[in-house]
């Protein structure tokens, strides 16, 4: 499935060798499946992703569909930057073992902003978590903007 995913989708090799020692990677995430509408990603709960109660931590889940919704939004523009503007969460039940399985659709798009959604669910299908976000693109590299100086919102100074 991974080389037929790469085949249909060109930037998602860049994509996972961009991920290698990142955020998205020290939670976990592991992409399931893709195609032109949906992406769904996983996450196999480790200690370190529990809050103090025992539970997972609301950051993880918002994390998770953050990053589901954002991977689904870059193969979409393959060709500019995007960046994660608002994100809505709503927490609906608690879980502190198994997997979580999210998936993450596109709602709406324009030239300017893209907006998605996701949903967080346990293996048995239960639900856990849910969130829209929206994503602005960005007509600049946000590594070029840097390195010129300028800051990731691409103001000067």
């Amino acid at each position: 499935m991974e080389s037929e995913q790469t085949n249909r989708f060109p930037s998602l090799d860049r994509l996972e060798q961009a991920a290698k020692d990142t955020f998205w990677d020290y939670l976990g995430c592991q992409i399931d499946e893709l195609n032109d509408k949906q992406v769904t990603i996983s996450v196999d709960i480790k200690p370190h992703h529990l809050n103090l109660i025992g539970i997972l931590h609301g950051g993880v889940h918002a994390s998770v569909v953050d990053s589901a919704m954002g991977l689904l939004v870059m193969l979409a523009r393959p060709e500019v930057n995007v960046v994660t503007i608002h994100l809505n969460m709503n927490y609906v039940a608690p879980t502190g073992e198994g997997k979580v399985i999210v998936t993450a659709e596109l709602i709406h798009s324009t030239r300017k902003l893209i907006t998605a959604q996701a949903y967080a669910r346990k293996e048995n299908g239960d639900l856990l978590a849910f969130g829209t976000g929206t994503f602005r693109v960005l007509e600049k590299s946000i590594s070029n903007d840097l390195s010129k100086g300028g800051s990731p919102d691409g103001h000067k100074g």
